[in-house]
């Protein structure tokens, strides 16, 4: 019996000791988990989420040893003095690996940070900005501001044939850059600019500047801004008698969008993504169907592209066989990887190379792909 007990305990301790070997990576998120961009925030987490659980049950070795991925998540709330907070936070506990910020006017003060802790970034913020830095370690995993407000203008002339167009952007980094990606590429395809109006990320009431832009018999307005703030405006539009189209970014091309504008949100909004439609990509379907076993909901608009971050992070140790960042850091600037969204590969400046933009509508309550620019 003696001999018993002491074979299992020496199991245990061979087991405890075989797991003291592997190396343990932080994947740090930084995303608004609380807040009105809350669903945004925690679609991206779950993204990585799922890339951490999938790593871990098949593990890869790195130098001799075992790799163990831990997700640490922090709340930025979309702000950028909590942005700040959360990058300290993250700095202090040792992670050198960051999938976000989410929003622009976060990723751009806080990615300073993080490059003067030698940590490597992977953001989806589109305000062209934030690789104007020329941090060496920062890579944007979709398209930019550039790309997605010059395609949505495009599509606008030479689609939907527009001729009058108008503006509101809500003064964030993100909305402010995107408004004038359009404005510029509008204007360039030969449409009409009759007005630019503000507002802020806070507000809700929108009623003033859209009767304002009414009299000008606009023919579309595009926003620069997120989901909570363009559901309001599409519904008060409606409640004017304002039949012009509601366009905008990547950040109210979201289920969210169609929840919270009703019957307010369909046809008549028209939005861009980063990347083909999941449903085109050949490991899409396979993709929304983990992530709605894991999760039961449908992954949002970057839930991939955070999936593909950390997966392109745990491919790159593999390659140069090291959890050095500056590296892992190389071997990226220097390759491609091939995820779920799209393929990876980077300028000198961190952008990627090739990112297609994807037109969608709304069709109950749910963005539907029209066609891929």
């Amino acid at each position: 019996m003696k001999l018993k007990h002491i074979a299992a305990a020496a199991a245990l301790l061979g087991a405890a000791g075989a797991h003291a070997q592997d190396t343990l990576v932080k994947i740090g998120h930084s995303g608004p988990l609380s807040g009105a961009q809350a669903f945004s925030g925690k679609d991206n987490e779950n993204g990585a989420r799922l890339a951490v659980e999938e790593l871990n049950a098949k593990p890869i070795t790195v130098g001799g040893k075992k790799l163990k991925f831990e997700l640490q998540s922090e709340d930025d709330q979309g702000d950028p003095k909590a942005g700040m907070a959360a990058a300290q936070k993250l700095i202090d506990q040792g992670v050198k690996y960051v999938v976000g910020p989410y929003n622009s006017g976060v990723a751009i003060p806080a990615s300073r940070a993080y490059n003067d802790a030698g940590v490597l970034i992977a953001s989806v913020a589109t305000n062209p900005k934030l690789t104007q830095q020329g941090y060496k370690g920062l890579f944007r995993v979709n398209a930019s501001d550039s790309q997605l407000g010059s395609k949505m203008a495009l599509y606008a002339a030479n689609e939907l044939k527009l001729k009058t167009v108008a503006v509101i952007d809500d003064r964030t980094a993100f909305g402010q850059g995107l408004a004038e990606e359009f404005k510029k590429q509008a204007k360039a395809a030969g449409m009409t600019v009759a007005g630019h109006e503000f507002t802020t990320d806070k507000s809700f009431d929108f009623s003033a500047i859209l009767t304002k832009l009414k009299t000008k018999k606009v023919e579309a307005i595009f926003f620069g801004g997120y989901a909570p703030q363009g559901a309001p405006m599409a519904r008060q539009m409606k409640q004017l008698g304002i039949n012009a189209k509601l366009l905008g970014g990547d950040t109210i091309c979201t289920a969210e969008m169609g929840k919270l504008g009703g019957d307010a949100v369909g046809e008549n909004v028209l939005c861009p993504q980063g990347g083909a439609s999941l449903d085109k990509l050949a490991s899409g379907p396979a993709f929304k169907a983990k992530y709605k076993a894991r999760f039961k909901q449908e992954p949002d608009v970057y839930a991939a592209a955070y999936y593909d971050a950390t997966m392109m992070y745990a491919q790159a140790m593999q390659k140069v066989n090291s959890i050095d960042p500056q590296k892992v850091g190389a071997a990226i600037s220097a390759g491609s990887y091939t995820g779920v969204a799209g393929t990876y590969s980077f300028d000198q400046r961190g952008d990627m190379k090739q990112s297609p933009v994807t037109i969608f509508h709304f069709k109950g309550g749910q963005p539907v792909a029209l066609a891929t620019y």
